[in-house]
């Protein structure tokens, strides 16, 4: 995923109006936002040396001068640890099987957690496991493996415009998410080509890709049409495995005795007799 660097950089100039950094905005712009000389006039640092560092051919940077691009660019926390992390790439890493196992004490884990739907996600945003509840809601025994991917559900299946009802927000939020995966983990061949897969085949993952967005989805609320239970609100926590940083249980939280909570019982109910 080369240039990532230079087009994050490029896209965050691009949402500053000059006269928000003190700067006068008469004259023709080409391109909107801030220019990259002045750019590099309010973080201190040489135009020549900012141009090379957007062109990604600069030398080693340190965190004074991210820091100050940080701020006049107006990056938020996932973004400036973003821009770290992109601008000073680490080496290759040791290579990681192309299908992440789940220790079993977190499968435990998953199990013990009898009312709450909850399952594992991997760097890719891949289902890696899940409790009887968490498929309930999800259906991911019933897809194949090389389906159980978030990214690819909200982008590639028919049915998820109908699954999520702010299917536009849930979409955003999934590329953002990956974005910051992308980062970390620029030499992972899988990730890339699932980027490249989404992007020829999803023409609003291709525009959301572009918009450069990065958040971490640590918590929040998604809604879910549920083709039994019908309409679930599902607010969710997110808990990175010790062991694994590369893997993330998500698990939904519905307010105790909350109409969700009380359709999510139900739902438990009906699968565990359908089971039987």
């Amino acid at each position: 995923m080369d240039g990532d660097l230079g087009d994050f950089l490029r896209s965050r100039r691009a949402r500053i109006r000059p006269e928000e950094v003190g700067l006068p905005s008469h004259g023709r712009r080409r391109v909107p936002g801030l220019r990259r000389e002045e750019v590099a006039q309010l973080a201190g640092v040489s135009v020549d040396y900012y141009i090379r560092l957007e062109q990604g051919r600069g030398p080693s940077v340190s965190d004074a001068v991210l820091d100050a691009i940080a701020r006049v660019l107006r990056l938020d926390e996932t973004e400036h640890t973003y821009l770290r992390t992109v601008a000073r790439p680490r080496g290759r890493r040791e290579r990681r099987p192309a299908t992440p196992r789940v220790r079993q004490g977190v499968q435990l884990l998953l199990d013990s957690m009898e009312r709450t739907p909850a399952f594992v996600l991997g760097r890719r945003m891949d289902v890696l496991a899940w409790n009887a509840l968490g498929d309930a809601v999800g259906g991911f025994s019933r897809m194949a493996p090389g389906e159980r991917n978030m990214p690819r559900q909200v982008f590639l299946d028919p049915a998820a415009r109908d699954l999520y009802p702010e299917w536009a927000a849930v979409a955003a939020q999934t590329v953002a998410n990956l974005r910051i995966g992308a980062g970390r983990y620029a030499d992972d061949p899988e990730l890339c080509a699932l980027v490249g897969e989404l992007s020829l085949k999803s023409e609003d993952f291709r525009r959301l890709w572009a918009d450069h967005q990065v958040k971490e989805c640590a918590y929040g609320v998604k809604k879910v049409r549920h083709p039994v239970a019908g309409l679930l609100t599902l607010p969710y926590e997110t808990l990175t495995v010790p062991t694994d940083p590369d893997q993330t249980i998500v698990v939904y939280t519905p307010e105790p005795g909350s109409e969700t909570a009380e359709r999510l019982a139900l739902l438990g109910s009906w699968e565990t007799s359908t089971a039987r």
